[in-house]
């Protein structure tokens, strides 16, 4: 396959978006307003991820996780919600993931990156509110050898973890930005993209988040609607687009 020139990948990009709730067919609009989603999914569950050999607790409760990291702004808003569309309030999301480079905070040997041993950025926690959201400021997340582009988040109720998972992004999303912006620029080039990632596979295309680039600032906005089984059984994901008022 081709690379994308700058044209077709802002051409993708903007197909990306998902069209206005009136526009939607079938009663899609009303089930999701309904429901009190800023969605159109329907709230199904699907398995969980693997963990990964990079997660610690912080123990950080904050929006902000950048910590200064150079990167494309990204906020990254998740909701979780049962099966039947209940909003789930007062649930610790955890997310982490790693920098423009492909390296995670504490980590005491990882490849090029070296020691981040007692470091904390791009990890933090949060409640989710009312409607069942937290919102994270970060970064896009770069990639490392082995690992298409992702990042990982738990979903814990009571102190028990009920949905490890991972986010994934369209290959036209994470090349546009690979390509145009100089935090993400490596000699070494990308050897594991969405479609061979065995990970991505197993989570499904509801684990890909809808974007949104905003003007005029270029940051994105991600979002993701997080379905659970409050009793510890299967859990998944569908996509959903916040769309900016």
């Amino acid at each position: 396959m081709r690379p994308l020139s700058t044209i077709d990948r802002r051409t993708v990009l903007k197909a990306l978006t998902l069209a206005p709730l009136a526009m939607l067919p079938g009663g899609l609009a009303t089930r999701a307003e309904t429901a009190g989603l800023i969605s159109t999914d329907v709230c199904q569950l699907q398995q969980e991820v693997t963990e990964g050999p990079f997660y610690i607790d912080p123990k950080l409760l904050r929006s902000d996780i950048t910590e200064g990291k150079p990167g494309l702004p990204m906020q990254l808003r998740l909701q979780v919600v049962t099966a039947d569309c209940v909003p789930v309030v007062g649930a610790r999301v955890d997310v982490w993931h790693c920098d423009a480079l492909g390296v995670y905070a504490g980590v005491q040997n990882m490849g090029d990156g070296g020691d981040t041993s007692g470091q904390t950025f791009l990890r933090g926690t949060q409640q989710t509110d009312n409607a069942g959201t937290v919102t994270f400021q970060t970064v896009f997340p770069g990639w490392y050898r082995g690992r298409t582009t992702h990042v990982h988040y738990k979903v814990f109720l009571d102190a028990q973890t009920v949905l490890t998972s991972q986010i994934f992004f369209d290959e036209a999303v994470n090349a546009e930005i690979y390509a145009e912006h100089p935090a993400y620029a490596r000699q070494a080039e990308r050897d594991m993209l969405n479609a061979d990632d065995g990970i991505a596979a197993d989570a499904g295309d509801g684990a890909y988040a809808r974007v949104k680039m905003t003007e005029p600032d270029g940051a994105m906005e991600a979002a993701l609607v997080v379905g659970i089984s409050p009793d510890g059984g299967s859990a998944g994901l569908l996509d959903w687009l916040w769309k900016k008022a």
